[in-house]
């Protein structure tokens, strides 16, 4: 069995005695803007499509790249967070989310806005080193507070990205869409460098034992395997659900852009589902939610299957359902399976975290991909279909294999 060495300094930036709202707002506000990039597209690709003379396949890959990119970058850079002056990294962060998304919005073909968006997802890993960020600032009987606003902030930026970039769309392109990101991304980086504060690293590891550490730390835990398995799974099935919705309303529908997102305000279920999941898993046992989750997800989607049995009016109502049910499920499931990791090595929580969302987003940027391929070889059954098939398959991972232990 591998040896996981963690060597520890004190750091320098002490748990204070309580954090200023302005800068908790700061993080919160980073952390839902940085994360809100990876979803931009997605509404809008009903309308960038004929701009930039691209079919239904070339355009599921718009959304797979930033999502490929961001599980990159949670393997690749989250880690340096350990290593180095987090202060600095997301200095740097900022910058380059900043130009990337300039890049996109001002993109020539689908080649560049491919190349770009996977530069977003790299940099977007902002919101990684920010949630640890807080954690460390937050003083011992404030921690759980601070996180929870900051994460709230990150899920509002799930929820609100849709929405706001499906109504800029609308009114003023979708080129408006990321100049208007990028220079929000600039303002965070330019206040963050006023105010926030340096951090002092927690390991002396090089890069290649850092790497090393998270091949260990797969290897060592069945329970870190299993619950990157059945969340990966259920971030296949939304992946593909929210990448080919914008898609399917513009051709079936004929709805824009801004209908398209407004359909993410659904997704309020998701930021309601942590605080409550939590609690449950606190009282209950992980284990229990990251099943109901995943069997409230499955259900959900399956719902869908209905939709050609029903009037238009009565077809886009149950979609809206089923969204707010699936939105709710995957978040709960991951708020337990974080639950779950974070208790496994405590001295290890942020790697254990980068191979969890590792294989979260890699099943994010799968879905975007083959729900591209499904919507254009069968339809939007076709989809409901694959986010079916893939949820059902996580709860069948969180049944079958429950006696797996760290």
């Amino acid at each position: 069995m591998a040896t996981i060495q963690i060597t520890h300094v004190t750091a320098a930036v002490p748990a204070q005695a309580g954090l200023s709202r302005s800068l908790v707002l700061l993080l919160a506000t980073g952390a839902g803007l940085s994360v809100a990039s990876l979803y931009y597209s997605q509404p809008m690709l009903g309308v960038l499509g004929p701009d930039l003379h691209a079919g239904d396949r070339l355009l599921g890959l718009v959304p797979t790249s930033t999502q490929l990119g961001y599980a990159l970058g949670i393997w690749l850079l989250a880690p340096l967070g350990d290593r180095y002056d987090r202060r600095s990294i997301i200095l740097v962060k900022a910058a380059l989310l900043s130009l990337a998304l300039l890049i996109c919005g001002f993109a020539p073909g689908i080649g560049w806005l491919l190349g770009a968006g996977l530069a977003v997802g790299l940099t977007a890993t902002l919101a990684q080193d920010i949630v640890p960020a807080a954690a460390t600032l937050a003083p011992e009987s404030q921690r759980g507070k601070v996180v929870g606003t900051v994460m709230t902030g990150l899920l509002l930026g799930i929820l609100l990205s849709r929405v706001v970039s499906g109504f800029v769309a609308e009114h003023w392109g979708w080129r408006a869409v990321y100049i208007a990101a990028a220079g929000a991304i600039a303002l965070i980086g330019v206040v963050a460098w006023q105010g926030l504060p340096r951090f002092q690293p927690t390991t002396q590891l090089g890069y290649r034992a850092l790497m090393g550490s998270l091949v260990a730390l797969w290897r060592r835990y069945p329970a870190l395997r299993q619950a990157t398995l059945a969340q990966g799974l259920l971030a296949l099935g939304f992946g593909g659900f929210w990448s080919t919705l914008a898609v399917m309303l513009h051709g079936s529908f004929h709805l824009g852009s801004a209908a398209a997102g407004a359909f993410g305000l659904a997704g309020a279920a998701g930021a309601l589902a942590a605080p409550l999941a939590g609690r449950l898993a606190d009282r209950r046992g992980p284990e229990l939610v990251t099943r109901l989750g995943a069997g409230l997800t499955a259900v959900s989607f399956a719902t869908m299957v209905l939709s050609p049995l029903l009037p238009p009016s009565a077809q886009l109502g149950l979609i809206v359902v089923a969204a707010i049910g699936f939105d709710f499920g995957v978040q709960a499931t991951l708020v337990a399976h974080q639950t779950l990791v974070y208790g496994i090595e405590p001295g290890a929580r942020s790697r254990l975290n980068a191979l969890l969302f590792t294989g979260m987003f890699i099943g994010m940027a799968a879905g975007a991909a083959l729900g591209s391929l499904a919507l254009a070889q069968w339809g939007w059954m076709g989809v409901v279909g694959l986010a079916t098939a893939t949820s059902t398959a996580a709860l069948v991972v969180r049944m079958v294999r429950r006696t797996a232990t760290a």
